[in-house]
């Protein structure tokens, strides 16, 4: 079972408790990291999740529980946000809190249950939505908030407060910087599935919201003669402005040469915050001009560097959400007295809080709202069309 403990910080605002943080790794910091999911970016093998012998007794610290797949599909990923967790509580330099990774991959419910039967009184994972609903339960009749990391928002709120990047926002904000650079008729393609029926109905939701005109929005799997039935079918009947891509930026780059053929050649293309995760789309010259919303990039690559330094290699994009959960974590147990309940009300405070990815506060429906940026590909790079905030209301 991994471990880390942390040192009582002074009452201070999480904004600057980030950036210290990331003062304190910038020395051991080198050169960008690329952030795909392909075998150049896996995190080390994972660490067991059960301890040998019985956890040792705390009387000075808080216990927290890390719950992420350390086997199964996706052990790399939930390796890669422990291993961002741990560099969190060695960058805060703290001893109240002692964080400990409990493996979901061999069963989400067990390990909450372990997890509880050791004292732990906040929850940080799960990754996987089904995973988060049979944790939940569990947690709740204990008492224990769960800050999720899935982008589900179906399973947020009664106790799971979920740090996820979801589909939603992005979205929002990508449709309304549309808006602000003169698009009025709205268009989607999106794929069956969960995320795709998520990100349709946030579509059409953003267009009313930002007083545009939702024209088109035709759906398909991911086969090459549905995409191509699809893409058809909206570009012979709707006339538009602005297509939102619902999927990864490997399906838009099929798509949009079949946009263009079918006579759509200026409308501005849009993608999600998938996007942010795929690396060599600013070589693709399919997307140049396209735009897409996500969490800055910017503290986030200092992260990954000193993740390389530590453990050879790149860290997965997710891995920003555990180090982010625990600055968060560690932030509040500074007014957390040990021996009671995780004061989860702290975590719905207005101001919100901020990390490596930004401003973000947790709304009382328990979805992370996120302060996004605009990008834009061009031949080549990516660049910023509209920054994010640094705070809320501004």
């Amino acid at each position: 079972m991994a471990e880390q403990a942390a040192r009582p910080q002074p009452r201070r605002s999480f904004l600057k408790l980030a950036g210290l943080a990331c003062a304190l790794f910038l020395a051991g910091c080198g050169g960008m990291i690329p952030k795909g999911h392909g075998p150049g970016t896996q995190a080390p093998p994972p660490t067991p999740s059960r301890p040998i012998g019985p956890l040792p007794e705390d009387k000075e610290r808080q216990r927290v529980a890390l719950l992420v797949p350390l086997t199964g599909p996706n052990a790399a990923v939930g390796q890669s946000i422990a291993n961002a967790a741990n560099l969190a509580i060695l960058d805060t330099g703290g001893r109240k809190v002692r964080v400990t990774t409990y493996d979901t991959g061999a069963g989400a419910a067990a390990a909450a249950q372990r997890a509880v039967a050791e004292g732990n009184r906040l929850f940080l994972g799960p990754l996987l939505a089904d995973d988060v609903r049979a944790v939940a339960p569990i947690a709740r009749r204990s008492g224990i908030p769960v800050i999720a990391f899935s982008n589900d928002a179906n399973v947020a709120g009664n106790g799971v407060f979920l740090m996820g990047f979801t589909p939603n926002q992005s979205i929002e904000r990508v449709v309304r910087f549309a808006r602000s650079r003169g698009a009025v008729r709205f268009a989607a393609l999106a794929p069956t599935g969960l995320y795709g029926r998520s990100a349709s109905t946030a579509m059409i939701h953003a267009v009313e919201a930002a007083d545009g005109k939702m024209v088109a929005l035709e759906t398909y799997d991911r086969a090459a003669p549905s995409i191509k039935a699809a893409t058809r079918k909206l570009t012979d009947e709707a006339d538009f402005d602005a297509l939102l891509i619902a999927d990864s930026g490997r399906i838009a780059v099929q798509i949009v040469p079949l946009v263009r053929k079918g006579g759509d050649v200026a409308a501005h293309i849009m993608g999600t915050e998938l996007w942010n995760a795929e690396p060599g789309l600013a070589s693709q010259p399919a997307l140049n001009g396209a735009w897409f919303a996500s969490v800055s990039d910017g503290l986030y690559r200092q992260l990954a560097a000193k993740y390389q330094a530590r453990f050879g290699k790149a860290p997965y994009r997710l891995s920003s959400l555990g180090y982010d959960a625990v600055l968060l974590t560690v932030r509040i147990a500074a007014d957390w007295k040990i021996g009671d309940p995780f004061p989860a009300r702290r975590l719905t405070d207005a101001d919100g809080f901020s990390g490596v990815d930004g401003a973000f506060r947790f709304g009382e429906n328990g979805i992370a709202e996120r302060a996004l940026e605009v990008r834009q590909i061009g031949s080549g790079s990516i660049v910023v069309a509209s920054p994010a905030a640094k705070g809320f209301g501004q």
